[in-house]
């Protein structure tokens, strides 16, 4: 099993504990596209997709997302079509 395949398996478990930067590597590997909005955004960041995209908050100051936002994630996938 590769190591993405291990971060989806993790991901769909609605984990306590999800780092933001494996959610990075998720998003990236559907082909989704960080979007910041530049200086001015904070801590809101936009994934994009060819149809619709997430926002979420970034967590600071640490890594680890909020399980809302996890599950969030998730149910988008879900409805994209990207996880069963």
């Amino acid at each position: 099993m590769s190591q993405i395949e291990k971060l989806i398996e993790k991901l769909l478990s609605k984990p306590k504990r999800f780092k933001y930067s494996e959610l990075q590597k998720v998003m990236t590997h559907f082909g989704y596209i960080e979007d910041s909005a530049g200086k001015t955004s904070g801590s809101v960041v936009s994934f994009v997709g060819s149809a619709r995209s997430i926002t979420i908050h970034k967590p600071h100051p640490g890594d680890e997302m909020p399980l809302w936002a996890v599950k969030r994630v998730v149910v988008f996938l879900k409805e994209e079509g990207r996880l069963r």
